[in-house]
């Protein structure tokens, strides 16, 4: 997933999830009550296929590099309980992450089954580890649901782009798009956000690079703020229980992930329920072993991605 990275003090894992004071769960340093979600309706179940990815971005958000274990890859027979289980809560989407979800050898498999029962949506990168299975993609345009595809761009600017993901990978990630359209698939574009950028040229630029590939420019984009990496901390403000009185109905509040999603994550030889995509790092959020129990758990609004939820409207789903 792209993100920028901004200094940062980097610090242990441990240290960030606990010791920031005894019921840092449910109060602020301060003392205060904190922000919380009560759950709607499971509309979208995001699973992590694991953090293994073929880059090695200093900025993503999952601490993702080639043989990355942190998230171990999933199987079907990890998901298939779960696909089951969301589809008799009325669920509406299926979404994946790594990670890179084309590095995991069962990925192909789970994705065929899951577009079999519902429209399903695919975070990637587009370049070697999608282009080499072309072969094993193209055939999941005839299943009953669409897939659709995000594609990391960092930016319309070929050198800034590769200087941390890669050399080449810019015009790979463009190949990857152009196949993937001409097929016939949906795809959007995720990009970084910069201070004070004016959206309309940046999204100009990219669609004058679209121009140049045979790409269509009506391509909808997602920009993502600076959410930092694994185990940091970046002094965010704390959501209080004031804070949320803005949101005063489920309504006001839908647009933060933890009221509709859940994220099936694996640890060890379990899977287990993770209230959105961007909390893993921590073991709080994490809701139980099955989503019907999830969905009955508070979110307390803790994790410093929540900020970015908070102030931006933040969320990984597909564009409207």
């Amino acid at each position: 997933m792209p993100l920028t990275q901004t200094a940062e003090r980097r610090i242990p894992a441990a240290e960030v999830l606990e010791p920031r004071a005894r019921d840092s769960w449910t109060h602020t340093r301060n003392g205060d009550p904190r922000g919380f979600i009560d759950s709607d309706k499971l509309k979208e179940l995001w699973i992590h296929t694991g953090t293994a990815c073929n880059l090695a971005c200093p900025f993503c958000l999952e601490g993702s590099h080639p043989g990355d274990g942190r998230i171990p890859g999933m199987k079907l027979s990890d998901v298939k309980p779960f696909i089951h289980e969301a589809l008799d809560m009325g669920v509406e989407q299926f979404s994946f992450t790594g990670g890179e979800p084309f590095v995991i050898r069962d990925f192909i498999n789970i994705l065929d089954y899951a577009s079999h029962h519902r429209p399903c949506f695919v975070l990637t990168n587009a370049t070697d580890p999608l282009l080499k299975r072309r072969h094993q993609v193209l055939p999941l345009l005839d299943n009953p649901y669409p897939i659709h595809f995000r594609v990391s761009l960092d930016f319309p600017d070929r050198a800034r782009h590769d200087v941390d993901r890669g050399e080449g990978s810019f015009d790979k990630a463009l190949e990857g798009i152009r196949w993937l359209v001409h097929q016939g698939f949906k795809v959007s574009i995720a990009r970084q956000t910069d201070p004070d950028e004016l959206v309309s040229s940046v999204e100009s630029a990219f669609r004058g690079i679209f121009r140049e590939w045979g790409i269509p420019e009506t391509l909808a984009f997602t920009a993502f703020p600076d959410l930092g990496t694994p185990g940091s901390e970046d002094g965010s403000p704390e959501i209080t229980e004031t804070c949320m009185e803005k949101y005063p109905t489920r309504e006001a509040r839908s647009h933060f992930m933890c009221t509709y999603t859940r994220m099936l994550v694996k640890r060890g030889d379990r899977v287990r329920v993770y209230a959105c995509t961007l909390v893993d790092d921590d073991p709080q959020y994490d809701l139980g072993g099955t989503l019907a129990e999830s969905m009955d758990e508070r979110i307390m609004l803790r994790h410093h991605r929540c900020f970015s939820c908070y102030r931006f409207g933040a969320s990984c789903s597909a564009p409207g």
